[in-house]
């Protein structure tokens, strides 16, 4: 599995980035915001990539942030949503927006994206909810003290982050730094902010 790519950006297309790398040009198929993220050509840059396997292919994705590469993965595994229609949804919607209609049950949101219906915007936001469900009760997940209620912006940040890829346990030990009054969206916005910060800490 190819984890990351970090080279130089030498060709651009719509959903389309070429990284090379040790002299070879890794294909990516990017979403628009990934693009919109990317430097100009003939600069350093790195990619989060998930590599897709298919009969007749091999298709790289690359992302410019962790959250859009597992929100990415999480939406590909909702049955009816491939790699076409995932990259649709990111293209319009933030890894955040995207959680927060899932965690809310809010699916109109995921119709801006094409290809998206009204069906199949509510099998996704059901499908990513019930996995949610199914991982939390393992996992003895409680919001520190000072306490917040299960209803409130903070549970509620913490189960969007979940629907990324995070374990609640940590999403709930990063929520629970920032204020709880805050819109969820800003909450899991500064709680991605922070894990980002961690994760290149580690790799330093």
């Amino acid at each position: 599995m190819i984890y990351s790519l970090k080279g130089t950006l030498t060709h651009m297309e719509p959903g389309i980035a070429v990284l090379e790398c040790g002299g070879v040009g890794f294909q990516c198929h990017t979403s628009l915001s990934t693009q919109r993220a990317l430097p100009p050509i003939g600069k350093e840059t790195e990619l989060y990539t998930i590599l897709h396997v298919r009969e007749d292919a091999l298709d790289l994705f690359g992302f410019a942030t962790m959250p859009e590469r597992n929100c990415f993965k999480m939406l590909t595994g909702v049955s009816g949503v491939g790699p076409k229609v995932a990259l649709a949804i990111l293209s319009e919607l933030s890894p955040e927006q995207v959680a927060v209609s899932v965690a809310t049950g809010d699916s109109r949101a995921l119709t801006r994206a094409s290809g998206v219906g009204p069906k199949l915007a509510q099998r996704i936001a059901l499908e990513l909810r019930d996995k949610v469900k199914k991982i939390q009760p393992e996992t003895n997940v409680s919001l520190p003290a000072g306490g917040v209620s299960a209803s409130s912006n903070a549970a509620a940040a913490v189960n969007a982050l979940t629907v990324l890829g995070y374990l609640p346990s940590d999403a709930a030990a990063v929520v629970a730094k920032f204020d709880s009054s805050l819109p969820v969206e800003e909450l899991i916005r500064l709680s991605l902010k922070s894990m980002d910060s961690g994760q290149r800490g580690l790799r330093r």
